[in-house]
């Protein structure tokens, strides 16, 4: 008799498991879509704009939006809810951990998505801007879709360049310039033998902290910009040790030394705002903060041009939808009404961030806000400047680690360029070939 009141116990506690595990995934009859995002504070408003005003034009689903801090805690997170199968409905991904997600056969190709009854036309697909798509895709299979798009440009305080001499509606135009310029506007005012005003900030960070990779997407547009590339189209070796490579290093070495940056402490974003940097490099999406600041007088403009040509990035964090998912066809409801031109508009307007649809730019309504707001203007401009980071289907985080080594190693210790490139190219290399 125990033993069949104990086995009662037994179905009664699983019959209610799982309808437990069935309340969990519904808010009072709605479908409750898990979505892990890296949002900065900044963004997080204008996130919550756009959750509910999708909540309201879909009142059957329920987003519960969970951040986690982006980069490694990001990954690591993921990998650990894969393996627990409590992997969310859908997290903004970095395409360089791509390799990861698709080889744990954790999300789904988009095809399953964009291909179906309520898919994707060619032309919307189209209607992408290709750099967002280049960077979903791994070995040619498209597994996220942009939510957001971002570039690199220079932002500089009007003001300090009055005060310096210089032109406020000339920034500067090619690498000559930024020496130049960041050279006049480095400034000791009181006269006590230390600098209260730096010209540019080079974002130099530990290669082995969480800003190292911040570090390497704000060079590697230098790297562009002198003719050269990461790694060759056949991801057979890398090729930042190129000249090209030498160059864009030797730039950053020259200025980081020159305006004596090791004492700087404050970050990029705090240094402007408070007008101790008088020009920093910069994404959208701090848009928000810097338009609070008291002194309104700043302007956005491209990043100066190197010895070949102008270059920034076109990136965005990517949505991927996960095969943990209960609820896949809800997920791709809100993916796909999330890259609408008309929401993509909305969200550019109140977060910062760039459209990632051309159509979006059409929009009369998206076109008042820009001439409304220059600095946004400014950064809509760098789009066909933008391009993706090479692609490396193998081993993207750890040559991410390698390049940030040899860039530390250069700039903040006395390692010769060169020797510290072909060294990071080496280590590299084995671990292409390993891989292929």
């Amino acid at each position: 008799m125990r033993k069949y009141f104990v086995l009662f116990i037994l179905v009664s506690t699983f019959s209610f498991t799982l309808a437990s595990c069935g309340s969990k995934s519904r808010d009072e009859g709605k479908i409750v879509i898990t979505f892990w995002h890296s949002f900065v504070s900044n963004t997080i408003p204008a996130l919550n704009e756009l959750i509910e005003r999708f909540e309201k034009e879909h009142p059957n689903i329920k987003i519960k939006a969970q951040y986690v801090p982006s980069g490694d805690p990001l990954i690591q997170k993921l990998v650990t809810a894969i393996q627990s199968h409590t992997a969310p409905d859908i997290a903004w991904i970095h395409s360089d951990y791509m390799d990861k997600l698709v080889e744990a056969d954790a999300i789904y190709p988009m095809d399953y998505f964009t291909k179906g009854s309520d898919g994707l036309t060619r032309d919307e697909l189209n209607d992408i801007f290709p750099p967002l798509l280049q960077s979903a895709r791994w070995r040619d299979t498209l597994y996220a879709l942009p939510m957001e798009c971002t570039t690199l440009a220079l932002l500089y305080n009007k003001t300090l360049f009055r005060q310096a001499g210089l032109d406020p509606n000339h920034p500067p135009k090619d690498w000559n310039e930024l020496r130049e310029y960041a050279r006049k506007l480095t400034l000791d005012k009181n006269h006590d033998g230390k600098i209260d005003q730096y010209g540019f900030y080079v974002p130099v960070f530990p290669a082995s902290g969480p800003l190292s990779i911040w570090m390497i997407l704000q060079w590697e547009p230098y790297l562009w910009q002198a003719g050269g590339r990461v790694i060759n189209p056949e991801q057979t070796r890398v090729e930042f040790n190129s000249q090209a490579g030498v160059k864009a290093l030797l730039l950053w070495k020259e200025l980081y030394t020159g305006l004596n940056l090791t004492n700087y402490t404050l970050t990029h974003n705090m240094g402007f705002a408070s007008g101790s940097l008088a020009m920093i490099m910069d994404g959208p999406w701090d848009l928000p903060e810097f338009r609070k600041m008291n002194n309104k007088d700043w302007a956005v403009a491209s990043l100066p041009a190197g010895p070949v040509k102008k270059a920034t990035y076109l990136a965005g964090e990517h949505l991927a939808i996960f095969k943990q998912s209960r609820h896949p066809k809800e997920a791709w409801t809100f993916l796909k009404w999330v890259i609408s031109p008309d929401v993509q508009a909305m969200f550019s307007e109140a977060s910062g961030y760039l459209p990632v649809r051309r159509s979006t730019l059409e929009l009369k309504a998206y076109k008042d806000f820009l001439e409304r707001d220059p600095a946004m203007k400014a950064f809509v401009e760098q789009i066909p400047l933008g391009q993706a980071r090479g692609v490396i289907d193998y081993h993207r985080v750890e040559i991410n680690q390698i390049i940030a080594s040899a860039v530390e190693d250069c700039i903040i210790g006395k390692t010769d360029i060169k020797t510290a490139l072909d060294a990071a190219a080496e280590k590299s290399n084995r671990l292409l070939r390993a891989a292929n």
